[in-house]
């Protein structure tokens, strides 16, 4: 589950053609942590969160949360 959706953000940067250094950058951020996110290894503030969906032109749904398949 977890997997899945720090995918979905590594795609969505990439589409983008950024790299963690370059979206690190736009977000205030250090590479290692956008590495650590993609991972999974780091839980990230909400408003972290925001600013890298406002970075990958995207919405905090699309990216952090699983929708249900009901």
């Amino acid at each position: 589950m977890e997997m899945s959706l720090n995918k979905q953000m590594r795609l969505a940067r990439m589409s983008l053609d950024l790299t963690q250094a370059e979206l690190a950058k736009i977000v205030g951020v250090s590479r290692q942590t956008i590495s650590m996110v993609e991972a999974g290894d780091h839980n990230p503030t909400l408003k972290l969160c925001i600013d890298i969906c406002k970075a990958l032109h995207t919405d905090l749904n699309s990216l952090f949360w699983e929708e249900s398949s009901n």
